[in-house]
């Protein structure tokens, strides 16, 4: 996703990737691949829903929103809750 994007667009990737998942969880029997794929969207949902949440908080700050950078997965994985 490029940089100088939008809330919008990343909601719609959002949607995207979730239709995707659900796709995939609804199938009875996933192949190898559609395992890796599963994982693959799920990361990649938590990567885009961080993004949002840093876009909006930058946002609420009076900061400018296109600052906020998508986070490798490592780092998404080990925040604290």
């Amino acid at each position: 996703m490029e940089k100088n994007t939008n809330d919008q667009a990343v909601l719609a990737h959002i949607k995207q990737l979730t239709e995707k998942e659900e796709h995939l969880y609804g199938k009875s029997d996933l192949s190898d691949q559609e395992v890796k794929d599963l994982h693959t969207v799920k990361s990649e949902l938590d990567q885009y829903w961080d993004l949002l949440r840093q876009r909006r908080a930058l946002r609420d700050a009076g900061d400018d929103p296109n600052r906020a950078e998508i986070r490798s997965s490592d780092t998404i994985e080990n925040y604290k809750d």
